[in-house]
């Protein structure tokens, strides 16, 4: 009973719930509190803002409290959210992850002048850490999570070309150095007045503070301000063609797939039941016939190779080529051509958070799939949407 309830906190912490009402609640009650939040943090920097202070005080204290006790119950959870590991290596794992330490940092620099009361001030200071909050938004849409996605798969060329922006920023420092200390020695006093000089003329910032007087420098300046747009531009360039490529991706999910009717049956597993208490992967299902969903306690399980049968379960059975009427739908997809998710594995698709795969057929064979699974050309894929149904979750 302990570990039921445990696991439905899970659920409603979680993202991604879109049918169940009360996770939908607390992704939205988390949202506007990161944005109160943030608000008051910037209107306490107003003088007028004075008057207000006990407000935002309290409101600071009520919103860093809720981030707390839902950080608690995150690294309560976390063996969910890491079912491959141990409870200990699951703690671990969420507190040092990207989210678990903005998480954390969203809040403790509110606690650390209780402790520590000669620091106040520079705590306090510290409290601007919990803009980072704002990341946490971007897990709830997939459309904030296109940025992330881009960023990741283009990092190499990103990388490229602001190791050449720094070659070109050094050389161009030195050059004008070489040009201009002469005539303007307090201005260029070293090679890296040169370079503020170059980091402000490549990027097209253009202070004002540092500039040639010479003939030579400004023919080279001129030469640099030109081949700064061009610099500036590459990396722009990627990000334009990332975005593109992406947003391409996600449709041709659509314009490569087909929609397959499925009648479905539903078979209650009772006492004596000759699947009770038996894995998945060994059922002795009718080729052409699939599980596709388990629905236990009111909840809807998407089963893995190792969920294992219990009593009271309802199993959701489909046969292909037939529709029925239960309000359940997949969606068939066949791997054909020049299909980007050919010779990929599942765990780097570009799919929603909200869209599971059920099954790959290949060659007649049902594949049970998990993350390391490559998927090949003609595979059959049939894939389940989350918000068709109120309560899913995995197992």
């Amino acid at each position: 009973m302990k570990g039921r309830k445990k696991r439905r906190i899970f659920d409603i912490i979680q993202i991604g719930n879109i049918g169940d009402i009360p996770s939908q609640i607390f992704d939205i009650t988390l949202i506007i509190m990161i944005v109160i939040n943030l608000a008051a943090t910037i209107f306490e920097t107003f003088d007028s803002a004075q008057p207000f202070f006990p407000v935002l005080n309290a409101v600071e204290t009520f919103t860093v409290i809720c981030f707390t006790i839902e950080y608690i119950l995150r690294v309560w959870t976390a063996e969910y959210l890491y079912p491959n590991l141990t409870r200990y290596h699951a703690t671990i794992s969420y507190i040092t992850s990207g989210s678990g330490i903005i998480d954390l940092l969203s809040f403790v620099p509110f606690y650390l002048p209780f402790f520590f009361p000669e620091g106040a001030v520079a705590f306090r200071t510290l409290r601007i850490i919990r803009i980072f909050r704002l990341f946490r938004i971007n897990a709830y849409y997939d459309a904030l999570n296109v940025i992330a996605d881009v960023l990741r798969k283009k990092r190499d060329q990103l990388l490229s070309s602001i190791f050449i922006i720094l070659v070109l920023m050094v050389a161009s420092s030195l050059c004008m150095y070489s040009l201009e200390h002469e005539a303007q020695p307090d201005v260029f006093q070293n090679a890296f007045s040169g370079f503020w000089w170059a980091v402000s003329t490549l990027l097209t910032v253009g202070y004002g503070d540092i500039y040639p007087v010479t003939i030579l420098g400004r023919i080279f300046g001129i030469f640099i301000t030109f081949l700064g747009v061009g610099m500036v531009a590459i990396p722009t360039g990627i990000l334009s063609a990332g975005f593109v490529e992406q947003y391409t991706r996600l449709k041709d999910f659509n314009d490569y797939s087909r929609e397959a009717d499925i009648r479905f049956i539903q078979l209650l597993v009772e006492e004596k039941h000759p699947w009770l208490g038996q894995q998945v992967m060994n059922l002795p299902l009718p080729p052409g016939l699939i599980l596709a969903v388990i629905q236990r306690d009111g909840e809807t399980i998407v089963p893995r190779g190792d969920t294992v049968i219990q009593t009271g379960d309802q199993i959701v059975l489909g046969a292909e080529s037939i529709r029925g009427n239960l309000n359940i739908e997949l969606k068939e997809l066949i791997l054909r051509g020049r299909h980007p998710w050919i010779d990929q594995m599942i765990r780097d698709l570009d799919i929603s958070r909200q869209t599971l795969i059920v099954m790959v057929r290949r060659e007649g064979k049902v594949l049970i799939p998990n993350g390391s699974l490559i998927l090949r050309e003609n595979d059959i894929i049939l894939v389940y949407t989350k918000h068709r149904n109120k309560r899913i979750k995995n197992e």
